[in-house]
């Protein structure tokens, strides 16, 4: 592996933080334009590699149905197949309140507004960077 793929593949250092590598932020994005494009509500992308040591990025979006939770999920994992990528883990989805796909750098949290709303990941985690990423709004979509 080169130099140049290993730091796109590896958390990295800027401006004395440790941030996410391109490689996941572009698969978060993925995933996040996928959820999206169902409908997702209020996706974030929050870069918590210097604060965790587990995981790179958060997405957190909310659907409006146990079903459509289920759908929102559905949709981010095929997304991320389509470039390779296989959950490590997956918890939740028979529920459809909150569901966690762990791709080791990227954890996805897919929320019913109600579970979204006490857990409350963003206040948590306020300290994470967000991760810009172009909202169908944004876009005039």
């Amino acid at each position: 592996m080169s130099l140049s793929s290993w730091a796109r593949t590896y958390p990295q250092e800027r401006d004395n933080r440790i941030v996410a590598s391109d490689l996941a932020v572009g698969a978060a994005r993925s995933a996040a334009a996928a959820i999206e494009d169902k409908k997702g509500l209020a996706v974030s992308l929050l870069d918590v590699s210097d604060l965790l040591v587990v995981t790179d990025i958060f997405v957190i979006a909310t659907g409006t149905s146990q079903r459509h939770v289920k759908t929102l999920v559905d949709d981010a994992e095929e997304a991320l197949r389509t470039v390779d990528r296989r959950p490590l883990r997956r918890e939740g989805k028979e529920h459809g309140r909150w569901v966690l796909l762990d791709y080791g750098d990227i954890v996805i949290h897919v929320f019913d507004d109600e579970t979204r709303r006490f857990y409350d990941l963003e206040r948590l985690w306020a300290n994470a960077p967000r991760i810009d990423f172009p909202t169908e709004a944004a876009l005039g979509a």
